[in-house]
């Protein structure tokens, strides 16, 4: 027997109580937990329960343990389709799912889970992405979207386009698409797809909308320095991306936001975006009336709204002029490698070379004194200092080890330098005894 003590007591009742309150709510929807029920009943009539003695047997607790547990997950299995409390209803969904990469796939495969564990709730999913793209030397190799391996993995329908005009979406099992899913998707679906779509569209979005619209809110939320990010299910807007009604939302801490890198926080946030898709086709959220969440709550958070665009090779080039130590470490940590323009040959015949940041930088510890921002230096040829030296506009040193130069393979910093003509060979800085310095500052 489990004996409790006597502060113990009104606390178990109270909870057996609850306990059949809920199951009590959900006999009265499903023949499954009127099972429970009886089971519940008879466990607490084989216990003694008295008002200064409460005792129930090791077998009558792993049994309420056992209701407990199947209560908080709504009494659900195979055979009972609307296990869940939602009380609206809908079709068996066949999914035209629109996604690309890893944190779209992520939703796909929990949406495939879905649809194993309850096909009456979900009858079909059908893959659309765009198709690969010639890339590397001479356009040979075809790399393709990392999406259609995963639905071929799933043995799921794959339609790849690049453009929704003149295409029209499949027939599973002889009828239509009846809900539009976009996850990380890069293209807008357009009215006549959504409307033909009994049940319209959703869309995961990775921040807390309004804030961070756009293609790369991961980016942006660690570029600004952001300690918490979330999740947000809306619909898909016919005409803007991320203007639809926002169904669910939620946020959570980043951990260790100085340091995380994007990968990192996509994988975090994607198993998040998929449990909150997942729990929204569960409650039926896409069904008429639409309910959306009210943010006037959260008038506060909203009052900056920032924007998310995509990350451009603009946004990878150093300002030496104004970005300090920090900025530039981070910013190859969050959308590096970085880059700049120097400047190589001889006079008169001035070339551009773009030089990029492949390994990054660390702050000097040991470093030459430096009076120039922006200009690089490096060792003679009789140094055993391989490494690249140059100061920030707040007066600190970075150290580049390895560096790319455009159309060459990464080597030591020193070697793309003098390789590509990028210092005066023919003498050392008379300021820096045993460095030579770059013939220009970087731009």
């Amino acid at each position: 027997m489990s004996d409790l003590s006597t502060g113990q007591i009104p606390q178990a009742q109270h909870a057996i109580l609850r306990l059949y309150r809920v199951i009590l709510r959900f006999s009265q929807q499903s023949s499954i937990c009127k099972k429970f029920l009886n089971t519940f009943t008879l466990v607490v009539r084989k216990s003694c329960w008295y008002q200064d003695n409460f005792t129930i047997s090791q077998r009558a607790m792993k049994t309420l343990r056992h209701l407990f547990f199947r209560a908080s997950t709504g009494f659900g299995t195979s055979a009972n389709p609307r296990r869940y409390a939602s009380s609206k209803a809908s079709d068996p969904l066949r999914v035209l799912f629109c996604g690309s990469e890893e944190f779209s796939i992520v939703s796909l495969h929990a949406l495939h889970q879905e649809h194993l564990r309850d096909p009456e709730s979900i009858a079909s999913i059908d893959v659309v992405c765009r198709p690969g793209k010639p890339v590397g030397r001479g356009l040979k190799t075809v790399r393709e979207v990392p999406i259609a391996a995963a639905a071929r993995d799933l043995a799921l329908p794959l339609h790849q386009i690049d453009t929704f005009t003149g295409w029209n979406p499949p027939y599973p099992q002889g009828k239509p698409i009846n809900l539009i899913i976009a996850v990380s998707f890069g293209l807008l679906v357009p009215p006549r797809i959504l409307t033909g779509a009994k049940y319209g569209g959703l869309n995961v979005h990775p921040s807390m909308l309004p804030d961070f619209r756009g293609p790369a809110p991961l980016h942006h939320t660690l570029l600004s320095g952001c300690t918490t990010t979330g999740i947000t299910l809306q619909t898909l807007h016919p005409k803007h991306f991320d203007h639809g009604t926002i169904l669910a939302q939620i946020s959570f801490e980043i951990p260790n936001s100085e340091s995380i890198t994007v990968p990192e926080l996509t994988k975090l946030a994607s198993k998040r975006g998929a449990e909150m898709l997942v729990q929204g086709i569960r409650d039926r959220v896409f069904v008429s009336p639409l309910q959306s969440i009210d943010l006037s709550q959260h008038s506060g958070m909203f009052e900056n709204v920032r924007t998310a665009p995509k990350i451009s090779p603009k946004d990878r080039q150093i300002d030496w002029s104004t970005w300090t130590a920090d900025k530039i470490l981070q910013r190859h940590r969050i959308i590096g490698p970085l880059w700049n323009i120097a400047t190589s040959g001889c006079r008169p015949e001035w070339k551009e070379k773009r030089i990029i940041w492949s390994s990054g930088f660390e702050i000097a510890s040991v470093s030459p004194e430096l009076s120039s921002n922006g200009v690089p230096i490096i060792g003679t040829d009789d140094s055993d200092d391989m490494a690249m030296y140059i100061r920030t506009c707040d007066g600190q040193t970075l150290k580049a080890t390895d560096v790319k130069a455009e159309g060459s393979e990464t080597k030591p910093a020193r070697s793309v330098a003098t390789r590509h003509e990028m210092v005066d060979l023919r003498d050392e800085d008379k300021s820096v005894p045993g460095r030579r310095k770059f013939w220009r500052p970087l731009r």
